[in-house]
């Protein structure tokens, strides 16, 4: 089960006013500045109000090539929300939210690139789509 994901940005204060759009539409309202050590980047650390902090950037050279995540959203209204607010906050879209049968009755989804590329995917599975 994963905890948590860095994602390195090429622009800290850029990818953070992305994703604190985006994110909101998720639940994911607070955020956390780690100033990190000499053997410890600076973070930015976004979370549910359950506290855990689940998703993390960090300044460096990003290389979207090289991952690619996939959030779970509540219900299907939510992953629609995180598109449009991702979208509105300078998202590009790579598919729009739509019934992903393909991968189960039940997959909904959204697939959004973020300000550098990072294919970051929105799914709910808990409701039959068709």
């Amino acid at each position: 089960m994963m905890d948590h994901v860095i994602l390195t940005v090429s622009n800290l204060e850029r990818s953070v006013a992305y994703y604190e759009k985006a994110l909101a539409a998720l639940g994911a309202t607070e955020c956390i500045d780690y100033p990190g050590s000499h053997d410890h980047p600076h973070l930015i650390g976004f979370s549910r109000k359950n506290g855990n902090h689940f998703f993390w950037l960090k300044e460096g050279r990003p290389d979207p090539e090289a991952i690619h995540i996939g959030i779970a959203a509540e219900s299907q209204k939510a992953v629609d929300a995180f598109y449009h607010a991702a979208i509105a906050a300078g998202g590009r879209e790579k598919v729009a939210p739509s019934a992903q049968l393909q991968y189960g009755e039940d997959y909904y989804a959204t697939w959004v690139l973020d300000p550098d590329g990072h294919d970051i995917e929105v799914v709910n599975k808990t409701g039959r789509v068709g």
